[in-house]
């Protein structure tokens, strides 16, 4: 087996991985939601702590151009602009 984390031993490795192969198909998707959330957070967390200045929308927008390319962060500034007058 490849490990896949150099921070926690293969036993424990191999009882995570046994669990989620047990796990409904319900559960890991709930986890793999959980998870991106988690993530989601972090990453404006960090946008929020490199720039401090900034509001919600600001942040949101950062992140959305990181994430999913400045066209469509662009865009939804334009779309936010005129809808929010």
């Amino acid at each position: 087996m490849i490990r896949q984390s150099l921070d926690t031993s293969l036993e424990a490795e191999e009882a995570q991985l046994a669990l989620i192969r047990e796990a409904s198909i319900a559960k890991r998707i709930a986890l793999v939601r959980s998870l991106s959330q988690t993530m989601i957070q972090l990453a404006r967390r960090a946008i929020k702590r490199m720039n401090p200045e900034l509001n919600d929308q600001e942040i949101n927008l950062i992140f959305i151009e990181n994430h999913y390319g400045q066209k469509l962060a662009k865009d939804l500034q334009e779309f936010l602009k005129e809808n929010t007058k």
